[in-house]
């Protein structure tokens, strides 16, 4: 059994998500603040958490989603009444894996959260031989199977699950173009909304935590119109 977290504090919804996702088979906590939820996630372990943007108490939900960016790398799932765009963006930005705005429909947001957990999955479960996960560039390493980045001088490199996932995907295939609704397939599942700068805001994270001059990248060049292309050189595969 896979166990949710649901932070939001509509009563409303947090009954209506536990008892949705209980008949899905789920194990499901749901908490009305952070420090409830600071709680739970001391003591249990998720497979991922459902968030409201908008909490009473001071904490909103950017607050505590960078909180948990802080320690763990578990999937999140915002949702959320307020369809901006901004904050659509600066949530992705800081390591959430998908953006659900209200009034939603609990078969969407169940086929979100399952794309993301089979996507974990998937990216997380070697192959038969552990050479063929392990990616080696000149500046860093990517090890697909422990989902670990690392430095050449050994140090490792924090991303994000969906900073990992298109790191994975642009570096399985050097120099291929990637379309931005591609990358938004391969690593979140679904279809770019109109307006939706989620990738390149990605993209951007990517950069500063892997280009020597994120201003003048190297590696995860841009392709005008189209997308974007990693051009970093394999050592080995």
């Amino acid at each position: 059994m896979q166990n949710l977290l649901v932070i939001d504090d509509d009563s409303r919804i947090r009954d209506m998500l536990t008892r949705y996702f209980q008949d899905e088979g789920f194990g499901v906590t749901s908490v009305a603040d952070a420090s409830s939820m600071r709680a739970c996630l001391a003591g249990k372990t998720f497979d991922a958490i459902l968030l409201d943007l908008v909490l009473p108490g001071g904490d909103d939900g950017l607050a505590i989603a960078r909180e948990i960016r802080l320690t763990s790398d578990i999937p999140i799932l915002m949702l959320t009444g307020r369809d901006d765009v901004i904050d659509r963006i600066v949530g992705l930005e800081i390591g959430a894996d998908d953006y659900i705005a209200k009034p939603f429909h609990l078969r969407e947001v169940l086929a979100r959260l399952r794309t993301v957990l089979r996507r974990r999955a998937a990216i997380s479960t070697p192959n038969a031989d552990p050479k063929d996960d392990v990616l080696v560039f000149e500046t860093f390493t990517l090890d697909i199977g422990r989902r670990l980045a690392v430095t050449a001088s050994g140090g490792e490199i924090d991303l994000t699950t969906g900073e990992f996932d298109m790191l994975a995907v642009l570096c399985s295939h050097p120099k291929r173009v990637y379309s931005r609704d591609t990358l938004m397939e391969l690593t979140r599942g679904r279809n770019l909304d109109a307006f939706d700068r989620s990738i390149d805001a990605q993209v951007g994270r990517l950069r500063k935590k892997i280009e020597s001059d994120p201003s003048k990248p190297d590696l995860i060049k841009s392709v005008r119109g189209v997308g974007y292309v990693f051009t970093g050189k394999p050592l080995s595969r």
